[in-house]
C-alpha cells in the first residue's frame, strides 16, 4: 500500500515538472522573428527584462533586402539611426501569463504600436501582438526561441 502511494506520488509530482518548469518560463532570451508572409525568419531579437519591464532590441537581420538598413520612417531620436541594434520593445509588464502595457516598434513602417506577448508550446514560442488602442485593431506575429536556450 505504501509503495503505491509513493509510485502515485511520484507521478503526480513528475506530472507537474513540466507545468512548472513553464510557470517560471520568461520571454527574456534570445528569439528568432518570422516574416508575416513567407514564414521565413526576418531578424533575431534580444528581449531582457530589466527592472521589472521587458524590453527588446534586434541584435541580427537575416538577408535585410539592403546592407546595413536604417529606419528611415521612424520618429524622434530612431530616425535614420541603423535598425540593427535598434529597441523595438519596451515598457512591458508581466501580467499573469502575459506581459503587456508597452509598446512594439515596426522599423518597416517607423510605427510605434501597443503591444503584448505570451509564451507558448512550453515556452519555446513567443506570440507577439501590436495593435492600436484595442487588440482587435492589429496583428499577431509568433517568434521562435532560439534552439540554443530553454526557457
Amino acid at each position: 500500500m505504501i509503495a503505491r502511494t509513493a509510485r502515485c506520488l511520484a507521478s503526480a509530482l513528475l506530472a507537474l515538472v513540466p507545468v512548472l518548469a513553464f510557470a517560471d518560463a520568461t520571454p527574456a532570451g534570445t528569439w528568432t522573428t518570422m516574416d508575416d508572409d513567407s514564414g521565413e525568419p526576418r531578424s533575431v531579437v534580444a528581449i531582457r527584462i530589466e527592472d521589472g519591464e521587458l524590453r527588446g532590441r534586434i541584435v541580427e537581420l537575416i538577408d535585410p533586402p539592403e546592407p546595413d538598413p536604417v529606419c528611415e520612417a521612424c520618429e524622434g531620436e530612431r530616425k535614420g539611426q541603423p535598425v540593427e541594434g535598434m529597441e523595438i520593445l519596451w515598457g512591458l509588464t508581466r501580467d499573469d501569463d502575459r506581459w503587456s502595457g508597452g509598446h512594439i516598434l515596426d522599423p518597416e513602417n517607423g510605427k510605434v504600436y501597443d503591444a503584448r506577448v505570451s509564451l507558448q508550446d512550453g515556452g519555446q514560442t513567443l506570440k507577439v501582438r501590436g495593435f492600436l488602442g484595442v487588440s482587435l485593431l492589429g496583428r499577431t506575429q509568433r517568434w521562435e526561441r532560439r534552439s540554443a536556450e530553454s526557457p
